[in-house]
């Protein structure tokens, strides 16, 4: 998979408002009501990252999850990095929403 050039990574971006590009990688900050609801979105996103094959750089504390995708073996940003963002985003933003 080919790493994207900027500028398709910032058109790509413009579908995903919860997501930023910096530091060679798309980042987003979720906050949840708990520690639980994290804690189980997190959960939730797992299998889908096993299912994609594709791992996230994430950190939670408390109620807030940070995640940042890149795709290590191509040194940057790819499609499959934005395939997982929208598998999260399925996830997460209706819960963000209820």
């Amino acid at each position: 998979m080919s790493k994207l050039t900027e500028d398709e990574i910032q058109k790509k971006l413009l579908r995903f408002p919860e997501w930023h590009y910096q530091d060679n990688a798309i980042h987003a900050e979720f906050e949840f009501d708990n520690f639980k609801d994290c804690f189980s979105a997190m959960s939730r996103i797992a299998f889908d990252c096993e299912t994609l094959n594709h791992h996230p750089n994430w950190s939670n504390t408390y109620n807030v999850l940070n995640i940042s995708l890149t795709t290590h073996d191509a040194g940057g940003v790819t499609h499959k990095d934005f395939k997982l963002a929208e598998a999260i985003d399925a996830i997460v933003i209706p819960e963000e929403d209820a």
